[in-house]
């Protein structure tokens, strides 16, 4: 037997059999029971005869059977022991446990020897080494009491950490296991190596089969015979990719494995893809593909929590699938329980509800604590603790009766909380009810009754009342049957017989206790209709009458008490009427029977009513109405025919509708004529007679069309309509008054005039305009029709006063060649007058006494006047029927002669800046509110502003150094612009070098020094030199030491202790004027030679004030400034404090 436990991550491992050994025995017929205790934590590993692992977590009890008695040998790890405890009824047990303890933690009281134990089995199956000693299979499984029973649970993965088994040639398959981290442990815990194991197991195995181990998590695998050669043709062959399993959760882990080279017979690399296999359901179980490419890691996903998975690999190359790696084995992490069902309730009184409920799923921890939430029966969804604990059940106490209460469930283990199951209502018991009312008739039917009763007062409003109504048919017993139990307060009975007696009682419940039934109610259904009547039949048909028979329903609704009823509707045009027949019973009307249809004879319509008027008799139509015959033969077939008939003599009737309708609209008459009218109705049958004769007079009418108006124009402003009087459409009434509408078109006509004379004078006309006219005469019975349209045009006329006629500042036509002066000339303009039909031709402006004439244009320029001089307008139009009234007077003024240019000067000259200066011009006399207009030519030789304003001086900046600028000026006041000045040039300085830095003094041999110091570029090509200066011990002036173009210049012979400053300026030598140009000195730097010194100190000088000088304005006016600022801080920090 070969035996592996496992505690706290070490192994222990039994003997291995010898390769002498007898094959295993299959069947145990005598032997004796060993118990192997495992302790908490630890996990006991055997294997079976099919080669499958089996893992057994403490704390447990493993009985194994001895056929002879003896116990084999363990060998456990350094610091443990194991002993061989056996109780009073012969039981044995070994137990492994630490040197320093004298017994397992594990080890109950209830298990110790002096006590008798029932030997726990467990369903394990075993594997049996080839031994003629010892044999120690498992028990039989069928004793095994269900709290001993320990389900196999592989452990799970440690994160980038996977621990192998002992890999043992025969006795152990390529499965790989991995332990679960402890709860709440960041790190996994350390393990020690199979080969730190000191054991006589390792030296016994070390000539079997080869095997490997890699390390970091890939498991061990056997080297196979083949393995090193690959498949032709691009095939994997024998070669297997190695897999590991890390970032197990829950529900999902991570796989990855290496690579796998292959090489084609070609030599080309083909291009290889992987398949990855699942299982969960032991060894035995079938693998699933979950994965196929060329990746070489796979998230597995949707897993269980805390189950045992497999899984391996393989390589597929061109359509050729290699052999499958080892199987790697892994458990997924533990999880919260599922959500458990809701709470049920087994026992409820008044003022208590007793609750159960079933255990949820743990997901691998094991569920520590429930617990229970209710509303208090407030029923607002807000939930408060009730319970906390690891019962199963439990009662609510101190309820008020007859109230519902809702209660929900959680179940709690050491990984997390799982969600709150459903919520359910459940209601405590109420108080005996009252004995209930009989309940009442609402309706009944034939096959139904309906029924309802009240609520007894006893009972408040929330407990819960249960209804039970109860019915007696007497045709069936005189026992009462239940119909009806709920909770409504009302109900319809039904699947009852018709025209029958029945019994019912109303039982109320509330909670566990019942009512008594209430008394009877007795009620009957009633009968139902009955059939139609059958074969009806119809004869002896007249006009206006005929005959109906039937015979009885063949089903009379349970009454043979009937009452018929015949019904007919309503015949149409052609005599056509419709019989239907029905049969009453108890007042119920039932179904019609076959319809029936009759056709009475069609007699000739009778004499109509005389025709009457409708509304008012016009003088050329009226409207006419009748009724039909007053026998009743009107119908939709009926026609009427009017005839009419002049009083006059020889006049035959005519007839002038004939038609449906009894009304028509007869036309066409003379006004004030008397007509007769008669009208006769028809049918199928024929005409019926003549209605009685009406004599109606037409009324008179409105005059006729006058003849159309004569006009004569007399001025462009006026004209005279006249008309004749026309008496041929006068319908013999006279004309009260005449009606004359005048306008430019139709659509513009108004009425200008209204009486009985024959003539009318337009005044106000417009000339060169089309007008138009009409005419209408009016009498007592109306207007008569307007009269054709006339049409005239009146003449053409002088134009109209100009009007807008003013004055401009600028002209609106101007032109280069006459330039403009508002001292000089005057800019007028005006709007077009109307014409007048004729076209305009010229304009004359009135100046003083002399008259100035223009063409046919809105705008003129009046030159050559004299400056600052007042002059009185007036403007006319002509055209071709001569000149227009001269318009209002316009009085005008020439503004003063404009500042002559004043003479430019330069004030001040620097390198980028010229400062310009003008004064007075003596020739005109300048105001305060004269602007200056200062222009400079740019590149592109055109004059652009630089300056506009009052002031006398400008300076510009930004300037190029030895560069000329030409300026002009001008000078503008009210009076208008100036002239430009004449063209005046200046020209830039050449500017000085910068200011160097403070040279650098460099320390050389002895009591010489280097002084270096910055360069500058030639400036617009004139070359630079460079003049430096000494300072030293007591001298007062600078002495010059050196001048040229280098940068640098050593100083020898110095005198040793004593102080030297050094300063330096660059000059500009100018290649045009030879003139040299010399910038400011730089800073002095400052050295000591002193002979015990090893370094140079070399400081800048620094300009410092005398305490007792006195300050500069720049001084002084920069300490002002920061005094004021620091004021103003100081200030703004109080005002924020006391906000």
């Amino acid at each position: 037997m070969f035996v592996t436990m496992m505690m706290m991550d070490q192994m222990l491992d039994l003997p291995p059999p010898l390769s002498n050994e007898v094959p295993m025995m299959h069947h145990v017929i005598n032997g004796d029971v060993i118990l192997v205790q495992v302790n908490p934590g630890e996990t006991f590993t055997i294997r079976t005869e099919d080669g499958a692992l089996q893992c057994i977590q403490g704390p447990a009890e493993v009985p194994m059977m001895s056929p002879n008695g003896s116990i084999p040998p363990i060998h456990v790890p350094p610091g443990y022991v194991s002993q061989v405890l056996e109780d009073n009824t012969g039981l044995r047990r070994v137990v492994v446990m630490p040197h320093s303890e004298c017994y397992p933690p594990s080890y109950s009281p209830a298990l110790s020897p002096s006590h008798h134990i029932h030997p726990p089995y467990l369903t394990h199956p075993h594997f049996i080494p080839a031994s003629h000693t010892s044999y120690y299979p498992p028990v039989s499984p069928g004793d095994v009491p269900p709290h001993q029973f320990y389900q196999h649970r592989l452990p799970p993965i440690y994160p980038e950490e996977i621990i192998p088994l002992y890999n043992i040639s025969t006795f152990m398959g390529h499965e790989e296991y991995c332990k679960p981290p402890p709860k709440k442990l960041k790190q996994p815990v350390e393990r020690t190596s199979l080969s730190q194991v000191t054991s006589p197991l390792s030296n016994s195995y070390k000539n079997t089969t080869a095997c490997t181990t890699t390390a970091n998590g890939y498991g061990k695998s056997h080297s196979s015979p083949g393995g090193g050669g690959g498949g032709g043709g691009g095939s994997p062959g024998n070669k297997r990719p190695d897999r590991r399993v890390s970032n197990v959760q829950s529900r999902s882990a991570l796989v990855s494995w290496t690579s796998v080279s292959v090489s084609g017979s070609s030599g080309r690399v083909p291009s290889c893809g992987y398949e990855l296999q699942l299982k969960d359901k032991g060894r035995d179980g079938k693998y699933k593909v979950v994965y196929s490419g060329e990746e070489l890691q796979y998230t597995l996903n949707d897993l269980r929590p805390a189950t045992d998975y497999h899984v391996r690999v393989s390589t597929v190359c061109n359509s050729v699938k290699g052999p499958s790696s080892d199987a790697r084995a892994f458990t997924t992490h533990s999880d919260p329980p599922d959500t458990p069902l809701p709470p049920r309730l087994s026992h409820r009184t008044k003022s208590s509800l007793t609750l159960q409920w079933k255990p949820p799923a743990d997901n691998g921890s094991k569920i520590t604590n429930y617990v229970l939430e209710w509303d208090e029966g407030k029923k607002n969804s807000i939930f408060r603790e009730y319970y906390v604990g690891h019962q199963r059940h439990c009662k609510v106490m101190r309820l008020c009766p007859a109230v519902g209460y809702t209660f929900r469930v959680a179940a709690l283990n050491d990984i997390g909380t799982s969600g709150f199951s459903t919520e359910v209502l459940f209601y405590t018991t109420g108080s005996l009810p009252q004995t209930s009312l009989p309940p009442r008739l609402v309706q009944t039917g034939p096959s139904w009754v309906t029924l309802e009763w009240t609520r007894p007062n006893s009972c408040s409003t929330e407990e819960v009342v249960t209804y039970t109504l109860e019915m007696q048919d007497e045709t069936k017993g005189l026992d009462f049957q239940a119909v009806y139990s709920g909770l409504e307060l009302n109900r319809k009975v039904e699947s009852l017989r018709r025209n029958t007696q029945y019994k019912f009682r109303l039982i109320i419940c509330s909670g566990e206790w019942c009512s008594a039934p209430s008394s009877l109610l007795v009620c009957k259904t009633t009968p139902d209709r009955p059939g139609p009547p059958v074969n009806p039949a119809v004869n002896t048909v007249t006009y206006h009458s005929f005959c109906v028979t039937w015979e009885p329903p063949q089903d009379d609704g349970g009454s043979g008490d009937l009452t018929y009823v015949l019904e007919i509707s309503e015949g149409n045009s052609e005599g056509v009427s419709e019989v239907y027949l029905l049969c009453l019973l108890n007042v119920l009307l039932v179904q019609c029977s076959d319809d029936l249809t009759v056709c009475t004879h069609i007699p000739p319509p009778g004499r109509c009513q005389p025709p009457s008027i409708v509304g008012n008799v016009k003088h050329r139509e009226m409207t006419l109405q009748w009724d039909g015959p007053l026998c009743g033969e009107e119908s939709e077939n009926v026609e009427f025919s009017l005839e009419m008939c002049a009083m006059e003599e020889g006049s035959e009737p005519t007839e002038v509708y004939c038609g449906c309708k009894a009304e028509c609209t007869v036309g066409n008459l003379l006004p004030g004529t008397t007509y007769r009218f008669q009208v006769r109705a028809a049918n199928s049958a024929g005409y019926g007679p003549y209605s009685e004769s009406v004599e109606i007079s037409t009324a008179a009418g409105p005059p006729g069309q006058c003849s159309p108006p004569a006009i004569n124009v007399t001025s462009h402003t006026c004209a005279e309509v006249t008309w004749e009087v026309s008496r041929r459409e006068s319908s013999g009434i006279d004309i009260s008054e005449y009606r004359l509408d005048w306008g430019r078109d139709l659509d513009s006509l108004e009425l200008v005039y209204s009486g009985t004379e024959t003539y009318f004078q337009i005044s106000n006309l417009e000339a060169s305009t089309d007008y138009c006219c009409r005419l209408q005469a009016v009498n007592q019975a109306g207007a008569g029709p307007y009269s054709d349209l006339v049409t005239c045009q009146s003449p053409a006329a002088a134009p109209d006063v100009v009007s807008g006629f003013r004055l401009v500042d600028h002209p609106l036509n101007p032109t280069e060649s006459e330039p403009f002066s508002h001292s000089t000339s005057l800019a007028l303009t005006w709007d077009e007058p109307h014409c007048n039909g004729a076209e305009m031709t010229s304009y004359s402006i009135s100046v003083g006494d002399s008259i100035i004439t223009t063409g046919n244009v809105t705008c003129h320029i009046i030159r050559d006047l004299l400056p600052d001089s007042e002059y009185s307008l007036q403007i006319r139009a002509e055209n071709e029927m001569g000149p227009g009234p001269f318009s209002q007077t316009l009085t005008v003024r020439t503004r003063p002669l404009p500042p002559s240019p004043p003479r430019l000067e330069c004030a001040a000259v620097g390198p980028q800046s010229l400062k310009l200066r003008w004064g007075f011009s003596s020739r005109s006399q300048l105001t305060e509110d004269t602007t200056y207009v200062l222009q400079m030519e740019d590149r592109n030789q055109r004059f652009v502003v630089v300056y506009r304003g009052p002031s006398h001086t400008f300076k510009l900046q930004r300037l190029s150094e030895s560069s000329r600028y030409r300026f002009r000026i001008q000078a503008v006041s009210e009076a208008g612009e100036g002239p430009f000045s004449e063209t005046y040039t200046f020209c830039t300085t050449k500017s000085l070098p910068q200011t160097l830095k403070a040279p650098r003094v460099v320390q050389l041999e002895g009591n010489a020094r280097e002084v270096t110091w910055e360069s500058i570029p030639p400036m617009r090509g004139d070359r630079i030199s460079y003049v430096l200066q000494v300072l030293g011990g007591r001298e007062a002036d600078y002495k010059q030491v050196y001048k040229g173009d280098e940068t640098s210049f050593q100083l020898s012979g110095l005198q040793w202790n004593t102080d030297y400053r050094v300063r330096v300026f660059a000059c500009r030598r100018c290649a045009d004027t030879l003139q040299e140009l010399c910038g400011s000195f730089s800073p002095s730097a400052h050295f000591n030679l002193r002979r015990s010194d090893a370094t140079l100190a070399v400081e800048a000088d620094v300009t410092r004030v005398p305490m007792g000088s006195t300050l500069t304005d720049e001084q002084f006016a920069g300490l002002m400034v920061f005094g004021v600022a620091s004021l103003s801080v100081l200030m703004a920090f109080l005002l924020q404090l006391l906000i």
